[in-house]
This record gives C-alpha cells, sequence and structure tokens, in this order.
C-alpha cells in the first residue's frame, strides 16, 4: 500500500510540473512589439520621452537633431517638430494645462510649449545641463540641473528654490504619497533623499558595490525603489523605509530607462545594449528576471504607458536603419 501510495504521489507530482511547464509555454510573452514608427531626418542621439494620452500624442527629445519630435499615434506618424532647442533631454507634459516642459541641456534653459500647434510659451535660463523633469502633485515643476534640483512655477516657469546636490541629478522619483524625493547621483555614488518640505537633503544610500546609477522607478505601494547600475549593470532593489538592500539582479548594460509596472507586478528596464529586461515582483521581497526583449544597439530610453498598456523604445538611426520607435504592447 505504501509503495503504491508513494507512486502514485510521484506520477501526479510529475503530471502537474508536466501541466505547469505546458501552461508557461502557452502564455503570452509579456512584452510583443506591435508597431514601428520611423522618425526620418533624426540622427544620433535620443533622450526621453513624455505623452499626452488624451490626444494620443508621444514627445521624444531628439537630443543630437536639437528638437522634440512630436508622434501621433493614432496615425503612427510624425505630426510636428519643436525646433530651436540645444540637446533637448528632459521631457514632461502636463495635461490639465495642455504644455509640455523641455530641458535642454547644452543650452541650460526650460522651454515651456502650449496651444494647438504647439508654440513656446515661456522659458527659462540659467539651468547648466538641464535634464530630467518632473511635475509633483502640487504641480511644481523639478528640474535636475547642474548639482542641485530647482523647483519650478509650471504657470510661469519663474524659478522659487534650488535645492543643493553633492553631484548632478540623473533620474530622481516624486513620492505622491509623502514628500520625499529619490535622487540618483552617480557623481557621488548614491541616492540622495531630499525633503520637500524643507527643500534639502536629509539622507542618502551608498552605493558601494556599483557605479552609474542612472534609472530608477518607485514602488510606492510595497515602499520599494527600483535602481538600475551600469557598472556593472545590475538592478537594485531597496526598501524605502529602512533604505535596506532588498535584492540584485544582472541585467544588460548602459540601462537608461526604467519603469515598474504596478498592475502586473514588473519592472522594465531599457538598456543600450540592445535589450528590454523584464523582472518579474513576485513579492515585495523576491523578483526573478522573465525575459530579456532583443531590442538595437544604443536603445536605451524610452516611455511606459499603463494608459495604454504600451511600452516605447526610442531606436537611434545607424548606418542601415533610420531612427524609429518601437511600441510593444504589454500582456
Amino acid at each position: 500500500m505504501g509503495r503504491r501510495f508513494f507512486i502514485f504521489v510521484l506520477l501526479g507530482l510529475l503530471a502537474a510540473g508536466a501541466s505547469s511547464r505546458a501552461a508557461q509555454a502557452d502564455a503570452p510573452p509579456p512584452l510583443a512589439l506591435v508597431q514601428s514608427i520611423p522618425l526620418a531626418d533624426v540622427r544620433g542621439r535620443i533622450d526621453h520621452l513624455a505623452i499626452d494620452v488624451d490626444a494620443a500624442r508621444l514627445f521624444v527629445a531628439a537630443l543630437a537633431s536639437d528638437s522634440v519630435e512630436v508622434i501621433d499615434l493614432r496615425a503612427a506618424t510624425r505630426a510636428a517638430r519643436l525646433t530651436g532647442l540645444q540637446e533637448p533631454q528632459g521631457l514632461a507634459y502636463q495635461p490639465d494645462a495642455r504644455r509640455l516642459f523641455v530641458a535642454s541641456g547644452r543650452g541650460g534653459t526650460v522651454t515651456a510649449f502650449s496651444g494647438s500647434p504647439l508654440v513656446p510659451a515661456q522659458q527659462l535660463d540659467g539651468l547648466d545641463d538641464a535634464d530630467n523633469v518632473r511635475l509633483d502633485r502640487d504641480e511644481h515643476l523639478y528640474v535636475g540641473y547642474g548639482r542641485a534640483l530647482a523647483i519650478l512655477d509650471p504657470a510661469t516657469l519663474r524659478r522659487l528654490a534650488d535645492i543643493a546636490l553633492p553631484g548632478h541629478p540623473e533620474s530622481f522619483q516624486l513620492e505622491r504619497e509623502g514628500d520625499r524625493i529619490f535622487v540618483n547621483v552617480p557623481d557621488a555614488g548614491e541616492i540622495a533623499l531630499v525633503d520637500r518640505k524643507t527643500r534639502s537633503v536629509v539622507g542618502g544610500w551608498r552605493l558601494d558595490d556599483a557605479k552609474a546609477n542612472f534609472p530608477m522607478a518607485l514602488d510606492e505601494r510595497d515602499h520599494r525603489l527600483f535602481v538600475a547600475t551600469r557598472r556593472p549593470g545590475a538592478l537594485l532593489v531597496y526598501d524605502t523605509g529602512s533604505g535596506k538592500r532588498i535584492a540584485r539582479l544582472p541585467i544588460a548594460g548602459d540601462a537608461d530607462d526604467l519603469f515598474f509596472d504596478a498592475a502586473r507586478r514588473r519592472v522594465y528596464v531599457v538598456c543600450g545594449e540592445g535589450k528590454i529586461e523584464v523582472i518579474e515582483q513576485r513579492d515585495a521581497d523576491r523578483y526573478q528576471a522573465a525575459t530579456s526583449v532583443p531590442t538595437a544597439r544604443g536603445a536605451r530610453t524610452g516611455l511606459y504607458s499603463p494608459e495604454r498598456s504600451e511600452l516605447f523604445v526610442a531606436v537611434p538611426a545607424r548606418s542601415t536603419n533610420t531612427a524609429e520607435i518601437r511600441v510593444y504592447r504589454v500582456q
């Protein structure tokens, strides 16, 4: 009886394992390439993206072409080109005001575009190497530049304050339910913690065993911060309450954009080595590499739109291909 029972249990386990493997094989891939939108005349490096969900417009900072490309996502074609910029890097779109903010690194400017078609409305100078741009819940505009974050009034671009940092800020994330800003400062080898009320740095977490921490994403519900580094290529997961590192996973090189998909509990890392790394969040403390989706060399910036369930990846022009935006359906 005991021997037969053991064999029965073993056969059941083998059948269950085979069924599980078959189900995984039949499951759709997490990302499916559904469209490529060409960007003729765009040369060299492409930086960050922003989206107008209501009007189905994608904005692309064509840094080396000194322009912002406006893509009509319904027609899958370029609808306009914003010129007169000097190495545009960071973009943010304000839906209620229908305003686009562009931070230009070489010009050290922030330009607000509004109207239909979009035209320059205001401009602020004096922000050396202006880069990433974020709007917070109080509709302040934060711009990373030089060795600081500038706080601007988005209606007028009036400069309200500056928050000094230990180096040049790369990606930064703002809490919606709290008052902190998490800032990647690769020059200092740390993640700086900023208090929005006091407008000052209140702490930081050292990255002693990793360098070049550029992209960042936040899972505020589970108090987790995701940071990708380039030396070595790694995804680091931190507890935002304690600052303790929870996990570390190897990823491809040259990561420059990183997104957390709260609905599907996934992390997408866009890597210039030519891959999108997809990481599954099993729970707040456990993470597993799901797949690597091949893209193209130099394709290291993108944008995830939870409203559209799409991931956009910017592919720069090479000798054998024009620049393009690849659209991946998230499944």
